[in-house]
């Protein structure tokens, strides 16, 4: 499925939740890895804000490429974003929505 990438050179991108590990499998605490480097995953919240409106994003990002303390409030440059769609069926149930991903997250201090 097709990525697309997303331009943030004139947003202001601040930590809304800091980073957790991403599970595979909630059931058995299995973690979602990089599918290339078997890098950990995590989820980080991320406030962007760009031309008067602002939006909060859920961005996975493998745990090399961020930097330790990363905490709410912070403001942060995004390297790499990129969104995706996704759709899968479950009990009979589709459901469907966009994913995000980045290489990484470095502070903008």
């Amino acid at each position: 499925m097709p990525s697309f990438k997303i331009d943030l050179s004139s947003a202001v991108v601040f930590v809304a939740t800091a980073p957790e590990p991403k599970m595979a499998n909630k059931k058995t605490g299995e973690r979602a890895v990089d599918r290339d480097t078997g890098a950990g995953l995590s989820t980080v919240g991320l406030l962007v804000s760009d031309e008067g409106e602002g939006n909060l994003y859920q961005v996975t990002i493998p745990e090399t490429g961020y930097p330790e303390g990363l905490a709410p409030g912070m403001p942060v440059r995004v390297v790499g974003l990129k969104a995706r769609d996704w759709e899968n069926e479950f009990s009979g149930q589709k459901r469907h929505g966009i994913s995000f991903r980045a290489v990484a997250i470095t502070s903008a201090a």
